[in-house]
């Protein structure tokens, strides 16, 4: 990669990626869970394990966490600092696949590929928030670009085996550390596939492979040995055990239907998700290179639609591993379209992608004619909490709708420009570039407004009584907030830990405030009075 398009894709990762980071505060659960671990390591100076009120987390090993405490160290314990370390990956990211896409092609394939990720809303929002997943999935596509390598029996050579399965290995280390064995498990499935479609045949040298599980081995040992070492094998167990609980049942009210992250990528990587049927064709023309490129990357796409289509718990970010071979295979279907074909664009996909284009456009457009008339949305909120929080102040003044307007506008221009075989690229820009404005404008204007009807309102009463010598929690929901943005402290008093000893225990040596929704009042309880109550949340303060 040149000096000059370094700089050129750095600078723009950092225009698109850093600014307004702290523009909200961080959404529980995730983000603030992530942020709470990294904070309560700098707060104890306990960097070997994962807190979560000052209590072992073994849901997640450390390796994110770290990241975020060494950014708060510098920037402080604060929104910006929380997220900061996804912007930066996301730079990394993209100078990753600008420097893979011109080495499989040339830099005009690896220029779209950027434009494809970029101009996708999923790929670009999630580099703007505090969650693990980016990190995860830039490690794991790195330890199968290793493979990749590996396979490309062209340009391969054997003398550098050896080296590229270790870092293999490192990468998925690296990545067992972020998320946890999951990563060998995508990595193994999908080494298992692209090994079937050669019948079995020794593709890849079997001393690779085990370079590879040796390397990965030694680096995920190198905190969880310590672990077991000095904590014994509890948090194996009990990691072990949650994800076997999260693949069999739903985990708090996060189910969905088979097919629900086959929904999430058609939506949420639009318009990449479209784009990329018109690379799936085989042509004659293709080198070995980009054509092994593109079988694993169909493999990877594969292998984490069945992983996580089966798994009960739906989440969205689950699927976020999919937005590299996505956005890749997208960006290949326009080159061949740009550079290699005399044809017209698909009438289908782009039907499709006006289609959804429209779809987006009506919601960003609704959402604030929505927002003012909240008896519409009243009629479809069966639980108290929502009709609550329906209730909030939010100033909608209407001009939000400009966002989906200029979004649909530019998107329709592209569409016209992609039509024309002599102006195909600035089609695609311009495509891309909608969505590029759809986010961060989008991201700006309603994040802020979301947060007044979701979370703010108890947000802000733990903020009111952060420099207050009290016990702070949640009673009937789950929540990290209290703890973040209370700046707990550790517990002086470890026999008052949870919302049950706060409401239970006879003996309370600190005032004790607790925080619900609607509908699951406590005050049945004759030692708590109500103080407060907003937005769906109701503020209850210990009296006895």
């Amino acid at each position: 990669m040149s000096t000059k398009n370094f700089l050129i894709v750095t600078c723009l990762g950092a225009l698109l990626f850093i600014p307004f980071l702290g523009h909200v505060h961080l959404f529980d659960w995730d983000e603030i869970n992530f942020a709470e671990s990294a904070r309560e390591m700098l707060v104890t100076h306990n960097y070997s394990q994962v807190q979560i009120n000052f209590q072992p987390f073994y849901e997640k090993p450390p390796l994110f966490m770290w990241v975020q405490a060494l950014s708060m160290s510098v920037f402080g314990i604060n929104e910006f600092a929380a997220r900061l370390p996804n912007a930066i990956i996301g730079i990394i990211t993209l100078l990753i696949i600008f420097n893979v896409g011109t080495k499989i092609l040339d830099e005009r394939f690896g220029w779209l590929w950027v434009l494809s990720y970029i101009g996708s809303f999923l790929p670009h929002f999630y580099f703007k928030t505090g969650l693990i997943d980016p990190l995860f999935n830039l490690l794991i596509f790195l330890g199968i670009f290793q493979f990749i390598k590996l396979t490309d029996l062209e340009n391969f050579k054997p003398a550098k085996c050896f080296r590229i399965a270790m870092f293999a290995g490192i990468f998925i280390g690296l990545a067992i550390l972020t998320k946890g064995p999951v990563a060998l498990l995508i990595s193994a499935f999908c080494i298992l596939i692209f090994w079937a479609t050669f019948r079995f045949k020794p593709v890849i040298p079997f001393k690779c492979i085990v370079v590879f599980l040796i390397s990965a081995f030694i680096v995920s040992c190198a905190w969880f040995g310590l672990d077991v070492i000095r904590n014994g094998p509890k948090f194996i167990f009990s990691f072990f055990d949650r994800q076997v609980e999260l693949f069999k049942n739903p985990d708090a009210g996060h189910d969905g239907p088979f097919y629900y992250h086959f929904v999430v990528l058609l939506l949420g990587c639009f318009p990449a998700s479209l784009l990329m049927f018109s690379s799936l064709k085989n042509e004659v023309s293709e080198t070995h290179r980009i054509r092994n490129m593109k079988k694993w990357m169909i493999i990877l796409l594969v292998v984490v639609l069945i992983i996580f289509s089966i798994v009960r718990t739906k989440i969205i970010h689950y699927s976020s591993l999919a937005y590299f071979p996505i956005t890749f295979l997208a960006a290949y279907g326009l080159y061949k379209l740009i550079y290699l074909s005399k044809k017209k664009p698909n009438a289908i996909i782009l039907g499709g992608l006006i289609l959804i284009a429209a779809l987006v456009a009506s919601a960003l457009i609704s959402i604030p004619y929505l927002g003012n008339h909240i008896s519409i949305l009243e009629r479809f909120i069966t639980d108290d909490f929502g009709r609550a929080a329906l209730h909030a102040k939010v100033n909608w003044t209407g001009l939000e709708s400009a966002i989906g307007v200029i979004y649909f506008i530019i998107f329709i221009i592209g569409i016209v420009l992609l039509s024309k075989k002599e102006a195909r690229f600035f089609g695609a820009m311009a495509i891309f570039i909608a969505g590029v404005l759809c986010t961060q404008i989008g991201l700006f204007v309603y994040t802020g407004k979301i947060e007044e009807y979701s979370q703010k309102a108890a947000i802000d009463f733990f903020i009111e009584h952060q420099n207050e010598d009290c016990y702070m929690e949640v009673w009937g929901y789950r929540s990290y907030a209290q703890y973040f943005y209370g700046k707990k402290k550790p517990p002086a008093n470890t026999a008052i830990l949870t919302s049950g000893d706060m409401v239970f225990s006879p003996n309370v040596d600190k005032p004790v405030y607790m925080v619900v929704k609607v509908g699951n009042d406590l005050t049945r309880y004759d030692h708590f009075k109500e103080i407060g109550e907003k937005n769906g949340f109701v503020f209850l303060k210990r009296v006895k």
